[in-house]
Formats: C-alpha cells, structure tokens, sequence
C-alpha cells in the first residue's frame, strides 16, 4: 500500500455531473487494505451561498477506494493538524488549505 497509517491526507471528489456537490476530505489514515483506505477526519462541502468550501462539524470515518478515478488525493506533512484546517480564499483568486500555521496547500489550480 503507498499510503501509511498515521498518515494525513486532502481528498477532492472530483464532479462527475453538473451540479455535483463539490466535496474534500481532510483525514489521517486509520487502516489500509489494498487499495481501501479508512479514514478518520472532515468533511468540506461548497456551500453555495457563499462560493466557499464550509466544515461540516462532525468528525467522520469514511472508506475511500483508491483505485477510484473520481478522486484527487494529496498527502499532507505530518505536522498539520487536521482539527485546525480552515480555507483561505485570497484576493487575487487563490484558494490555501491551512491549519493556521506557516504551512498552506495551494488548491487554486485544482
């Protein structure tokens, strides 16, 4: 398995149909079979009203295939705090992922 337990990753749902809600996952890795993930973490859904990515509150267990080709997976550096994600929407357009430290992912061009 390329993905380890312990470790933190973004998952974008990928819209397969207009009107698809836009949906990430920001996890840790609990278990690995295969190509099966379980996973421990957050949901972001876009709220439309506001064209921003909102957390759902709920801390969730989801299983993730990864031989999916519906999904985008981006692993996180070991140090972030996935309790502490929020989404920056800056001015020129760009949109970070941050856990409020120096630390940000960049998702403008996804």
């Amino acid at each position: 398995m390329i993905l380890k337990d312990g470790e933190k990753i973004h998952v974008i749902h990928r819209q397969l149909y207009t009107g698809d809600v836009r949906r990430h996952f920001i996890g840790e890795v609990a278990e690995c079979d295969g190509a099966l993930v379980r996973l421990r973490g957050y949901l972001f859904a876009m709220d439309n009203a506001s064209n921003q990515f909102v957390k759902r509150d709920t801390l969730r267990t989801r299983i993730l295939s990864l031989n999916s080709e519906d999904i985008i997976v981006n692993v996180l550096p070991e140090e972030v705090h996935i309790d502490h994600i929020t989404y920056e929407y800056r001015t020129t357009g760009d949109i970070l992922v941050t856990d409020g430290s120096d630390w940000h992912l960049d998702l403008t061009h996804l």
